[in-house]
């Protein structure tokens, strides 16, 4: 059976209501659900494969058709003190599709958010025809806003059949 799309990117957040203000009254994502009260046990410990794990959540539209969910870990206790570097395995960040990158982005400026550096635009390669800038959340979460100027459809399935037929084959070990 086929995968239908991405329902959710999930986010661990250290202050969930810190999180809604910023998502929810800065960024202006809608409610899906409201935040859940704290809860605990041994179905949700082996659902997200945390021992102890006591958590609740809240999760926002993005779109029509998918959405983000913030969860705040009560148990165990948090032990990082920032997030994974960009670089790092495990990182993630969350990129959100507008219709004009640079409105959006001096929108949210003017809301104080800071973002990482100016808008890149990329015209070449295989991400031809994007607009994107990164920037963080309370929690120092790398998010992204993206415009898609132009797909060169034909151009990208021909080099992705390249690729396929010429990947490197798989390593054993």
């Amino acid at each position: 059976m086929a995968l239908l799309g991405v329902h959710h990117t999930g986010l661990v957040v250290s202050d969930l209501d810190r999180s809604i203000r910023f998502y929810h009254d800065l960024l202006g994502l809608e409610f899906y659900n409201e935040p859940t009260p704290w809860f605990s046990g041994p179905a949700l410990e082996r659902g997200v494969g945390v021992p102890g794990a006591e958590l609740r959540q809240v999760t926002f539209w993005v779109g029509p058709s998918s959405t983000v969910e913030l969860l705040e870990y009560r148990k165990p206790a948090q032990t990082a003190t920032r997030p994974v570097p960009n670089n790092r395995l495990g990182a993630a960040h969350v990129c959100f599709k507008v219709e004009d990158v640079w409105a959006k982005k001096a929108e949210l400026e003017g809301k104080g958010v800071e973002f990482y550096g100016d808008v890149n635009v990329v015209d070449d390669g295989p991400l031809a025809g994007w607009r994107w800038v990164y920037f963080s959340d309370p929690d120092g979460l790398a998010l992204e806003l993206i415009q898609i100027a132009y797909y060169p459809e034909q151009e990208r399935k021909q080099a992705i059949a390249e690729y396929l037929a010429n990947r490197p084959a798989e390593r054993v070990g």
